[in-house]
């Protein structure tokens, strides 16, 4: 059964199941689930166990968030389900993890990964700029991990490939509190205190 929609931000992360070269990126994941859980957000994710999306859904648990994970069932041994956090559902393959994933979040975050990072990230970003969501995307760009992709989407808006709007649709951002800040989700300071 798919989870009830709740009155909290849920967040979207996409990352990668890799930890990836830096220990940078693991620690900016860990920081990204931390940060969700101060403020009260909802975390859903791809379902690794593993790399930088194992990371930022560890923190994430610890510090209290509520976790849902969607992974297909060809991925199940791959992306370590048995270390996986929160409530895990099992899908028929990549396109209803997306579709799954995009229809439980709010907004969208994206840490440094490989083509199903980039992939998630530039299906997100088109459904926008097609208009069938208006779910604010947020680019964590660590060590410059995404400076080649960045120059890529400015070079597509001066090439008139698409317009100022459709580029200010990904947020480029410095870190995992600027991230949230970006897509709108309240800072620990404005969010409400448990009764």
């Amino acid at each position: 059964m798919i989870p009830a929609r709740s009155a909290r931000k849920s967040i979207g992360v996409f990352c990668g199941s890799r930890p990836g070269r830096h220990a940078e990126y693991i620690e900016t994941a860990g920081a990204l689930g931390r940060e969700l859980a101060d403020r009260g957000a909802e975390l859903v994710y791809g379902a690794g166990g593993v790399g930088v999306m194992g990371a930022v859904s560890t923190a994430a648990m610890a510090g209290g968030a509520s976790v849902t994970g969607v992974i297909p069932h060809a991925l199940h041994e791959r992306e370590r389900l048995d270390n996986a956090c929160g409530e895990i559902f099992l899908v028929g393959g990549m396109h209803e993890r997306k579709a799954l994933m995009y229809r439980l979040s709010d907004a969208f975050v994206v840490l440094p990964g490989g083509y199903g990072t980039l992939d998630e990230l530039m299906e997100v970003a088109t459904w926008n700029q097609l208009g069938h969501h208006d779910k604010p995307i947020a680019l964590v760009n660590v060590r410059g991990f995404f400076d080649p992709l960045v120059a890529m989407l400015d070079r597509m808006l001066d090439e008139r490939f698409f317009t100022a709007r459709d580029r200010a649709l990904v947020h480029v951002v410095a870190d995992p509190c600027a991230a949230l800040d970006a897509i709108g989700v309240p800072s620990p300071a404005e969010v409400p205190a448990a009764v």
